[in-house]
């Protein structure tokens, strides 16, 4: 892929034992490519290296062996040019939502009022105009998770790291919180590396799912997932091609997990 924005180069990642154990061996030689403007979904077994893979994209971990490249340079230090979302939402109790939006701008140094300008753009795209007072505790667990996701574009990212960002949420609000991110992943022109553990999330959101096997873990497979958008993730069954979309990653993950083949 030579339009690549990130690559995952021969990676393999160790971590210590116990003393008198050998090291844990959690990725043994993925390789990934990440187009620009793609989403690609990350899937696989609990424990199987995903979100490590974000952490080494951010520049919060170092490969045992291999390269991650950001636009071609290799990562070796914190990755600023990237945003992260974790799992938690993480915002700052003692800080409005607006002043924990603004937090990656005042680091940055940019002038205050290009700060309230972006600040208001990045809250009116994630629905939250109107609670820029508001503490996190007096939000809900949807709003605050909105909140974390205009704290990561307004810097205007041009890759974000997504780990499970949705896994806390009750059912009807994750299908809302999809259906945003699939268009603000559209209107930013972002590159999106997601971790879920959720085909049929994988399969709506991203343009490619990639699948990790047990651990020590390899690349299985990057499956293409070519349906049109916007997709509806309210009733998945009603894309065109969903079910086979579903059916080529189901039948490559389910090998993982110890799920046979029922014959009727």
């Amino acid at each position: 892929m030579n339009d690549a924005v990130l690559s995952f180069d021969d990676i393999r990642q160790e971590f210590p034992a116990p003393a008198g154990s050998a090291a844990v061996r959690v990725i043994d030689g993925i390789n990934l490519e990440v187009g620009n403007g793609k989403f690609v979904a990350v899937i696989g077994p609990s424990g199987c290296g995903k979100s490590t893979l974000l952490q080494m994209a951010a520049g919060l971990l170092a490969p045992t062996r291999g390269m991650v490249r950001h636009r071609g340079r290799a990562v070796t230090e914190v990755n600023r040019e990237v945003g992260f979302v974790p799992q938690q939402a993480q915002l700052f109790p003692w800080k409005t939502l607006q002043e924990n939006v603004e937090l990656p701008l005042l680091l940055r140094g940019v002038a205050a009022t290009e700060r309230r300008q972006r600040v208001a753009s990045a809250l009116e795209s994630v629905g939250l105009t109107g609670f820029e007072q508001y503490y996190p505790n007096q939000l809900s667990g949807g709003m605050q998770k909105r909140g974390s996701i205009a704290r990561t574009l307004v810097y205007r990212p041009d890759v974000i790291l997504m780990d499970e960002p949705f896994g806390a949420l009750d059912a009807q609000t994750r299908m809302v919180m999809q259906d945003d991110l699939q268009m603000l992943s559209r209107d930013a022109g972002a590159t999106v590396l997601f971790v879920t553990h959720d085909i049929t999330e994988a399969v709506l959101l991203a343009d490619h799912v990639a699948i990790m096997s047990q651990r020590p873990s390899k690349l299985l497979a990057n499956i293409a997932i070519d349906l049109p958008r916007p997709r509806n993730v309210f009733e998945p069954f009603k894309n065109d091609g969903f079910e086979a979309a579903y059916d080529a990653v189901w039948t490559v993950f389910r090998s993982q997990i110890g799920i046979r083949q029922r014959t009727h």
